[in-house]
Order: structure tokens, then C-alpha cells, then sequence
């Protein structure tokens, strides 16, 4: 009588992911295996689980980081399973506070991944990972932007040349940048160290205005129906949007809409022990540049439709900055509404 097989052998794989070389620690099911150190190449690790580990259902993860996404991108076509997990989440003792190896690391992530307590982030398809490599873009050439302006402020404020009170503004206008350029300097070194910046502020400006454009235009030839859904809301401009589009994807796999506000980072800290409970706030753990977004939306939403407005009221007896990420989680559920219903959002409406 020929034997059966009753259970699929596992192959369980912990990977510490660098730029030249992964250290990688295999387990199967029943035994430990051992640690290695591979090119950094996924072909690696599939030649060597093909010829060691044949007919294993192999599950395998690594700490999300510089890297990227394309490692599970390329695993998950040879049919494995695969998790990228916020390093923050992984299980540590005391004592890998103190020994930390690539070796520990890698064999680390293998036991609990073999004890499943691991929970993987989401992985974005290719085509959004990119999409939010522009919008990242926008925020790195913003945030040049405004340094440049305040190198600026800082040499003016530096040699007492005081700002024209029609000027003294965040908005620099045409009229600005010109009257900064006038200034006659009594040495022509400080001269050219301002011509410098403004030639410098001059094409960081277009190259902002240039990537805003082409970041929206992408948003409405791809994303369309979505994009204008979300432009439908009080508040939500074409920039907030394709923020939204590119950092959260497809908001509909959100089943609750607490999953889409912790993502987001619109729920607060809280340390509770027995009677005593300390409210730490907004949780840092949040994704900085779309919270930032929502709450700026939120104060355009507040002035323009009535419901929110009057939620806002309902709240102002706390700090102006309080009720405003009350009135963000709401704007935030609103925009889940209109997504699910692909109805537009219709002014006071929507409870």
C-alpha cells in the first residue's frame, strides 16, 4: 500500500534586506535551518529554496525600509507568501536592545513568522507606488521651497532691511521678488549671495509648479471618477486629492472607517492602566503629510458647508486645534461615503 501525503511541508523564511547582501534565516515547519548570507537578488533565495526545499509552501517576510516593494513584488509571482511588516511591530526582548545582528534580526522575524505574529503592511501595486513618488516629490520641492524663502527672510532680517508691510506675508508675489531684487547692497558679494537665492527660489518655484500640474493631470486621466469625487468635497482640492490617491490607493479596502483614520493618523494616544487613563495626544503614528492635508482642508470645509460648520460649533468649546481634527475625522468619513456610494458630495447633505 502506497503512502499518502497528509500535510504540506512549510518553508518559513526571515529576511534582513540591504543594499548590497540579505542575510536570511530558514525554518521549515518542524526544524530550525540555518542562516545565510545572499546577493541582494531574489533569484538567490529561489535557486536555493528549489534545490533544498522542493514542494514547500513557502511563506517569507522582511521589514519595510529602503528597499521598497519590489522584493515582495517578485516573490509573490514565484507564488510564495509574502509579508512586509512595519519594523515598529515586530516582537523584540530587552535583550536585542542591547545585540542587535543581521543574523538576529533575520532569525527573529522567522520565528514569528512561523508562529504567525506577524501582520504585514499594505503593499501598493507598482503603478501607485510611482504615482506617490511624484506626490513625495511635490513635498520635497515644497518644503526646498520654503527654506529658501527663509534663508531669504534671514539675511534681510540679518542686515535690519525690513520687509515692506504689503510684502511681509507668506504669499511672495511678482512685485516681492522684484523688490528684493532692487535692493542696492553696499558691497557686491552680499549682492550676488541674494541674486543667488532668487535664482534659486525662481526654479525651485517652477519645478513645484510644473510637478503640481503633472501630478494632477496623472489624477485625472487615470483615476478620474475617484478624482473628481473627492474634489466634490468641501475643502478638497486637486493637490489634497491626489495625495489621497497616492498614499492610500483605493480607499474601499478599508472595511471600517476607524482602519482608514489610524492609517491615517486621526486618533489619539491613549495610556490606561487600571483607574488612571493619560491621553497622549495624536498618535504619532500616522502618515504626516495627508493628516497635515485633511486638517487644512478641514478649515476650508468649515467656511464653506454649513454641516460641517455647525459640527464644529458643536465642539468649540475646546482648543480651536482639538476641534479641528474632530471635524478632519469627520471630513475623512464623508470622503469614505462618497467613494463607497460614487455619489458626489452634495453640501450639507450627507450626516
Amino acid at each position: 500500500m502506497l503512502s499518502q501525503t497528509t500535510a504540506v511541508p512549510k518553508l518559513f523564511i526571515g529576511m534582513d534586506v540591504h543594499k548590497k547582501s540579505w542575510t536570511v534565516h530558514f525554518k521549515t515547519d518542524l526544524f530550525d535551518n540555518k542562516t545565510m548570507t545572499m546577493p541582494a537578488d531574489p533569484l538567490s533565495i529561489m535557486r536555493y529554496v528549489e534545490k533544498n526545499f522542493p514542494d514547500h509552501e513557502v511563506s517569507c517576510c522582511y521589514e519595510a525600509g529602503c528597499c521598497g516593494y519590489w522584493i515582495a513584488r517578485e516573490l509573490k509571482e514565484k507564488g510564495w507568501k509574502v509579508k512586509v511588516v512595519n519594523p515598529a511591530d515586530v516582537p523584540r526582548n530587552n535583550k536585542q536592545d542591547w545585540q542587535k545582528t543581521d543574523k538576529i534580526d533575520s532569525r527573529n522575524l522567522c520565528k514569528h513568522l512561523s508562529d504567525g505574529n506577524l501582520k504585514g503592511i499594505y503593499v501598493p501595486g507598482e503603478e501607485q507606488e510611482q504615482l506617490r513618488s511624484l506626490f513625495r516629490r511635490r513635498i520635497h520641492l515644497s518644503r526646498h521651497l520654503r527654506s529658501i524663502k527663509n534663508h531669504i527672510k534671514s539675511q534681510l532680517l540679518y542686515y535690519g532691511i525690513k520687509l515692506p508691510e504689503q510684502y511681509d506675508n507668506p504669499n511672495w508675489s511678482r512685485e516681492m521678488k522684484t523688490w528684493i531684487g532692487n535692493i542696492k547692497w553696499k558691497y557686491s558679494s552680499a549682492d550676488e549671495t541674494m541674486k543667488s537665492r532668487l535664482r534659486q527660489l525662481e526654479f525651485v518655484w517652477y519645478e513645484e509648479l510644473h510637478i503640481s500640474n503633472e501630478l494632477r493631470a496623472y489624477c485625472r486621466k487615470y483615476y478620474r471618477k475617484d478624482y473628481y469625487l473627492y474634489k466634490s468635497i468641501p475643502g478638497i482640492g486637486g493637490i489634497t486629492a491626489a495625495a489621497i490617491l497616492s498614499e492610500l490607493g483605493d480607499i474601499r479596502r478599508f472595511n471600517r472607517l476607524d482602519e482608514l483614520a489610524a492609517i491615517v493618523g486621526l486618533v489619539p494616544g491613549i495610556h490606561q492602566s487600571s483607574e488612571n487613563k493619560i491621553d497622549l495626544g495624536m498618535t504619532k503614528r500616522s502618515n504626516r503629510q495627508l493628516r497635515s492635508l485633511l486638517v487644512e482642508a478641514s478649515w476650508v470645509g468649515v467656511r464653506t458647508d454649513m454641516s460641517l460648520q455647525q459640527y464644529y460649533r458643536k465642539h468649540a468649546h475646546k482648543e480651536p486645534n482639538k476641534a479641528i481634527i474632530k471635524v478632519a475625522h469627520k471630513l475623512l468619513s464623508r470622503m469614505r461615503a462618497v467613494i463607497i456610494s460614487e455619489i458626489p458630495y452634495q453640501t450639507g447633505l450627507i450626516k
